[in-house]
């Protein structure tokens, strides 16, 4: 079952905390959806070697605020602020409101699971041999303080003809606890052979009782 299941999903309220915070009503709720889909496209296309690993959206009467988590932020901030400047610029052809964003650092890249996955397919469209690939991947996230961590990737891997999946797993990752705070991600490696999903769950922990981890983020923040 927990193999079935987004993580980040299964977990929200407890661990997690949703990607868009709004509401709408009916007139306007299928604008608003496709417009938080054409802001995260257009960041992940145009910025990615920012390292951006996630993109939160919210929404109010006057204004959109979009929160950009980037393991590299001088890449997207730019020299003064122009490069920030030129993407509020371009985010206001897509939103109708005005655009506020925010940058937010990623602490440790090789504790983000979106991260590791995308890195992980950058290898891959390198040609590295996909076995290496996979034990250096996990070597470098256990070595970074994670509990447990589990790459597996489906396609053609190595050019095969037969699709298959294979996987690389170490430590703990206890998919059906939710105190764990379990980081998921997941991305594609565009090869020449086709393309190669890259799924990747990293476990930071276990919250003690009474706790979650949003609230761990911001008495961190506060201290």
């Amino acid at each position: 079952m927990g193999q079935k299941i987004n993580p980040v999903s299964l977990r929200l309220g407890i661990t997690e905390k949703c990607r868009s915070t709004w509401f709408a009503d009916k007139s306007r709720f299928g604008d608003c959806v496709v417009e938080d889909e054409k802001i995260r496209r257009y960041i992940k296309k145009n910025y990615a070697f920012a390292g951006i690993s996630r993109i939160d959206i919210e929404r109010g009467r006057e204004h959109v605020t979009v929160v950009v988590h980037s393991a590299r932020p001088g890449l997207l901030i730019g020299r003064r602020g122009s490069e920030v400047e030129r993407l509020q610029a371009n985010l206001q052809d897509i939103v109708s409101l005005p655009v506020e964003i925010s940058i937010e650092e990623v602490a440790q890249p090789e504790l983000n699971a979106q991260l590791v996955a995308e890195q992980t397919a950058q290898e891959l469209e390198r040609r590295s041999a996909f076995r290496r690939t996979l034990k250096n991947m996990v070597d470098t996230t256990m070595d970074a303080g994670a509990r447990g961590v589990k790459i597996m990737l489906s396609g053609r891997l190595g050019g095969a003809e037969i699709a298959r999946s294979v996987h690389q797993h170490r430590g703990s990752i206890p998919l059906h606890t939710f105190s764990a705070k379990i980081d998921y991600g997941f991305t594609e490696a565009r090869t020449k052979y086709g393309s190669i999903g890259v799924k990747v769950w990293i476990n930071n922990g276990i919250l003690p009782p009474g706790s979650t981890y949003y609230e761990e983020e911001e008495d961190g923040k506060n201290a």
